[in-house]
């Protein structure tokens, strides 16, 4: 599919075959855009860079290599020298594991230290704060989320940019239908005027309507000519939709020409016009919904997060220590806690939380305010697909009649050119009837044409087109 589009498109950036007459569907414009419009693009960057970003937010659980050496010398006497290489390793409940080794050398240092080599192994945990809830792991949880937003934002971006272009097509699509209809009459009242002009030289017809005719043709000339201006305009505007595989923008060719309603009509089978289903599925399906939800879990996140400032913090680190290099022979020679071991308890604790219970209190209120633009938004579109509704099901009714109506004035209008040709009729009479039929066909057309653009509202509504 993709590939054959991309042939189509190439076809018109070569001036459609060398400028012959082609024609372009609204299928074509639609998958035209969706495939190299740079909007669409930066929608796909936006979530490339979300996935980098989950990558960085891991950068707090990669394991840490580090070396810490030092020496001291002083009035010509070595204090110490010492060497200590370790790795530690961050787990997801903020548990961190940690393994090295120390070399320790001198005459003068701290009594406490160990002198010579040792190794160990230990773990450091969070018993009250952060215990359930970090920094690292509320990152990355919300980097992911935000990914998720930035699929589902390339997803509204797709549904309004297919809406605007889809709009953009059917104005274009009825400015040709316009000017289609007045060329048509346009070539009648040539074939008019050259039967007045046969019939005044039989003297079948005064010379007055000779110039009658001539000024009702002169008419949809002018008509004709400001009709032609609004296509060309139209298909200005509808190239802005249209990129280059090489993105580059591309001028539709005034050799391109739109289809029939009957390709509108096949492309809008597959959309989903019950109301009912359109409503009940609109909170799990429309992409500013479905962000709302996204926001929602951060905000919930972000709130567990600032519940850890109402802890105290306990942290607790033990090692166990070995002689030597050689760990596992001195680390199981008993127990834990009563030989070759090292531990230390931490707790801070603010006094009143101050801080702790204004951020939880903000956390809360935050995920209330979002929760009421979630149903506020949700109503909005529920309110705007039923209108939208509404309006297809008139619009079905007054095409219905609008099309029986311009029936009627197409059969006023040959049943006058008859007399007319009979001689019981006159050509004011005829243009009177034929300028009140062209009046009503384009009032037809342009009920159409808002049939077609409501159709797609409605689906624009419910977040579907994609």
């Amino acid at each position: 599919m993709i590939k054959s589009l991309s042939i189509i498109l190439l076809v018109l950036v070569s001036n459609l075959a060398q400028s012959q007459d082609q024609t372009l569907n609204i299928g074509q414009v639609l998958e035209l855009v969706r495939q190299y419009h740079p909007i669409i693009r930066q929608a796909n960057i936006n979530v490339e860079k979300s996935e980098a970003d989950i990558i960085g937010s891991k950068a707090a659980f990669d394991p840490i290599l580090s070396n810490y050496s030092s020496k001291k010398t002083f009035d010509g006497k070595n204090y110490y020298t010492y060497n200590s290489p370790e790795i530690k390793i961050p787990t997801w409940y903020g548990i961190e594991m940690v393994a090295g080794t120390e070399n320790l050398g001198g005459g003068r240092f701290d009594p406490s230290e160990t002198v010579g080599k040792t190794s160990y192994v230990g773990i450091a945990v969070p018993l009250l704060k952060n215990l359930v809830m970090d920094k690292r792991r509320a990152y990355l949880k919300q980097a992911k989320i935000l990914n998720n937003m930035a699929e589902v934002d390339k997803r509204a971006v797709v549904n309004d940019l297919m809406m605007d272009a889809a709009e953009s097509y059917l104005t274009w699509a009825q400015a040709y239908q316009s000017y289609l209809i007045v060329k048509n009459n346009v070539d009648i009242n040539v074939k008019r005027l050259e039967f007045i002009k046969k019939s005044l030289t039989n003297g079948e017809r005064a010379a007055i309507d000779t110039l009658e005719s001539a000024t009702q043709l002169q008419s949809f000339q002018y008509l004709q000519n400001q009709k032609y201006l609004e296509f060309q305009n139209a298909g200005l505007m509808l190239s802005s939709f249209l990129w280059t595989v090489n993105k580059q923008p591309y001028i539709l060719p005034e050799t391109v020409s739109p289809q029939t309603d009957g390709e509108n009509e096949k492309y809008v089978q597959s959309f989903n016009l019950d109301l009912s289903d359109l409503i009940q599925s609109i909170d799990n399906q429309h992409p500013y919904l479905l962000n709302y939800k996204n926001k929602l879990q951060t905000l919930a996140i972000d709130k567990s997060l600032k519940f850890q400032d109402l802890l105290p913090k306990l942290d607790f680190r033990y090692n166990q220590l070995g002689k030597g290099y050689k760990l596992l022979e001195t680390a199981t020679t008993g127990p834990l806690f009563q030989n070759n071991f090292q531990y230390g308890l931490k707790l801070e604790m603010p006094l009143r939380f101050s801080q702790g219970r204004a951020d939880y209190k903000v956390a809360k209120l935050k995920i209330e305010e979002t929760t009421l633009d979630q149903n506020q938004k949700l109503l909005a579109l529920q309110i705007k697909i039923k209108q939208y509704f509404n309006e297809y099901e008139m619009l079905k009714q007054q095409i219905a009649l609008q099309s029986r109506n311009f029936g009627y004035y197409q059969q006023l209008v040959k049943a006058e050119e008859t007399k007319l040709t009979n001689g019981e009729s006159s050509l004011f009479l005829v243009n009177s009837r034929e300028i009140k039929a062209l009046e009503v066909q384009e009032k037809l057309v342009e009920l159409k044409t808002k049939y077609f653009k409501t159709l797609f509202k409605l689906q624009w509504a419910a977040g579907l087109l994609l």
